[in-house]
């Protein structure tokens, strides 16, 4: 009975002391929603033309904001929408992402970008949904092929070790945190 309880302890022991010591070895890559936005404004503007009936334009980066709503990307955007070729009319959007990171790339996404309102006064009631799905489309392509951060070959032992390590991805207030570990 003593042997199996020993048993017992020392392999909780030794559960306890492994997860703890793995814990002390993880470490945080750290990126900024400044950081983040300062790598939007370097892509320029992006359109989609919608077979001649709609065209959406977005001419300068979206405005992130980093935990707001709490574990997620906001988004907040001026979109120019024609419909049939006539005068773009601005459109304000809202919507929210979450970040995933691209082990081949070794870079982080803004992935699943959601347009959650439109707002505009020229857009005809009717024509709204299909606006909609446009917007979608747009910030969609354009999150999935630019990276918000990409971890440098020269950059931190933590950024350096990220490329190979990576374990976790959190999305705080104003910051992304990438939690690597040993294992």
């Amino acid at each position: 009975m003593k042997t199996s309880r020993f048993a017992l302890l020392l392999i909780a022991g030794l559960a306890l002391a492994g997860s703890v010591g793995a814990a002390l070895f993880d470490r945080e890559v750290v990126f900024s929603e400044t950081e983040i936005q300062n790598s939007l404004l370097k892509n320029g503007q992006q359109s989609q033309n919608y077979g001649g009936w709609m065209t959406v334009t977005l001419r300068e980066a979206p405005r992130i904001t980093l935990g707001n709503p709490e574990g997620k990307v906001g988004i907040a955007a001026r979109l120019y929408i024609a419909l049939l070729g006539g005068s773009a009319v601005p459109v304000e959007v809202t919507g929210t992402a979450g970040v995933r990171y691209d082990d081949q790339r070794k870079a982080f996404f803004l992935e699943n970008p959601v347009a959650h309102s439109i707002e505009s006064q020229a857009i005809p009631r009717e024509a709204a949904p299909g606006a909609k799905q446009a917007v979608n489309a747009l910030i969609a392509s354009y999150f999935r092929s630019k990276p918000v951060y990409v971890l440098r070959e020269d950059g931190s032992a933590e950024e350096i070790a990220a490329r190979w390590l990576l374990r976790s991805i959190r999305i705080e207030p104003g910051r992304v945190v990438a939690t690597l570990s040993p294992s």
